[in-house]
């Protein structure tokens, strides 16, 4: 099963590698990083012998991995971070320093390897659901202990992998614990294939992010709404192509009614920054670049597009009302729990599945409010005319926050036992040629 498995996803490579080039050629993503891809271990990398390996995909799970990370750098090991994301990658050399951030190899056995070799960990840690078969079985032979921690199903991979389950039993072998957000997530991951003894619900790192610190940019922005009496504030974030056209529309309507009114907006993936700037262009509404605003412009009744990285969990506590992305379109949501730690009120369209748990948590609390796209200005005015309704929606919002946090303590808990049980790690190369062994995009990786 190996053999086909790796065979049949290296003719998919092969099939897909002028999509891939195009997309390298004209949007430059996937193109940085490329040779750590490949397996090319970087300079920078420091080798190692016991490291803590966690793999975080992008930049929630960089987040969502943050006090788990810290609680494993306590306990004096070295940890090393590796990301799909370009925008992952920047955060977590930010967070973790690039001596100990790098991009995760392709799942083929030649660039795996190297890895392993140079860090030789004691324990791999996967974030949320990354089940690469090449990697996770060299991960394992090496001495490795390994543990999906955060571990969720979406309703959207949940069928396809059930028809694999046969074959995808043999690959979950390889996981001594997964962690899993919810009984519903525990409940899909047994019946996928998992041994049930080895599934526990610890719940969702999310809910124990701590507030991001203030960038310079928030203190600045604050002095500025104040001196223009700009406001209300309203902010966008992670928002995806097809949406920017709609919240646009729906911020002219609000500017019908509040002339001072201000939406930040924060496009989901960098490279879509110049596209969402000649929408702005197009929509007649006044607008500034974050990278070029300068505190003495004005930006009352004016859009500040976000073209930064990092600063939008912070800037929500600048709001009045907070729009997550990735909701009016069929792409599955965002991480909602960012605003909502400030007592921010939050709106969301309906297509959240891939957030289904927490936007049902909140949800039942009364302490979110799902739109459509059409009606998204008629939401925002309905909250902006009610102060007490929107001070109800953000306290709520707050509390099921507050309510939730503790995942961390028990995935820390886990992980220390692990490590405590772990071997010393003892990868031998193959003496074999190189398997020819292929990529596999795993159905819940998100860019």
């Amino acid at each position: 099963m190996r053999i086909l498995y790796s065979f049949a996803l290296a003719v998919a490579a092969v099939l897909s590698s002028p999509w891939w080039l195009w997309r390298m050629l004209r949007a430059g993503k996937y193109r940085v990083g490329m040779s750590e891809r490949l397996g090319s271990v970087p300079a920078r990398l420091s080798r190692g012998d016991g490291a803590v390996w966690v793999h975080a995909v992008s930049v929630g799970e960089v987040l969502a991995m943050s006090t788990t990370i810290a609680h494993l750098r306590a306990t004096g090991r070295r940890v090393v971070v590796s990301t799909t994301t370009a925008t992952g990658q920047v955060l977590a050399r930010d967070r973790f320093g690039a001596e100990n951030v790098f991009y995760f190899p392709l799942d083929f056995a030649f660039a795996v390897r190297p890895y392993l070799r140079a860090l030789r960990p004691a324990l791999v840690v996967i974030a949320e659901t990354e089940f690469w078969p090449n990697f996770l079985r060299l991960a394992k032979a090496s001495g490795a202990r390994v543990a999906v921690v955060n571990a969720r199903i979406s309703d959207r991979s949940f069928p396809r992998y059930r028809v694999f389950r046969g074959s995808l039993a043999g690959v979950l072998r390889n996981v001594d614990v997964f962690l899993a957000q919810t009984d519903e997530d525990a409940r899909r991951l047994r019946e996928i294939g998992a041994d049930a003894s080895r599934v526990t619900v610890a719940g969702n790192l999310k809910f124990d992010v701590k507030p991001p610190a203030e960038t310079a940019l928030v203190p600045a922005l604050r002095s500025a709404f104040e001196r223009e009496h700009a406001g209300p504030v309203i902010v966008a974030g992670s928002t995806l192509a097809g949406e920017e056209e709609l919240v646009l529309h729906s911020f002219s309507e609000v500017r019908q009614e509040y002339p001072q009114a201000v939406l930040v907006l924060a496009p989901r993936h960098p490279e879509r920054f110049a596209t969402v700037a000649a929408l702005l262009d197009k929509s007649g509404i006044p607008w500034h670049r974050r990278s070029q605003w300068q505190p003495g412009a004005t930006l009352a009744g004016k859009v500040l597009l976000l073209d930064s990285i990092g600063e939008l969990a912070a800037i929500y506590q600048l709001a009045a009302i907070a729009f997550v992305g990735g909701s009016l379109v069929p792409a599955g949501g965002h991480n909602i729990v960012e605003p909502a730690r400030f007592g921010v009120p939050v709106v969301v369209g309906p297509h959240n599945h891939n957030f289904r748990e927490i936007v049902d948590i909140f949800d039942r609390a009364g302490a979110l409010t799902v739109t459509g796209g059409d009606n998204l200005g008629s939401a925002w005015r309905v909250l902006l005319r009610d102060g007490a309704r929107r001070a109800a929606l953000g306290a709520r919002a707050a509390q099921v926050v507050q309510q939730n946090a503790g995942a961390t303590a028990k995935i820390a808990a886990a992980l220390d036992e692990l490590l405590g049980a772990s071997q010393a790690p003892s990868f031998a190369p193959a003496a074999t040629a190189r398997t020819a062994d292929a990529t596999r995009v795993s159905p819940d990786a998100r860019s």
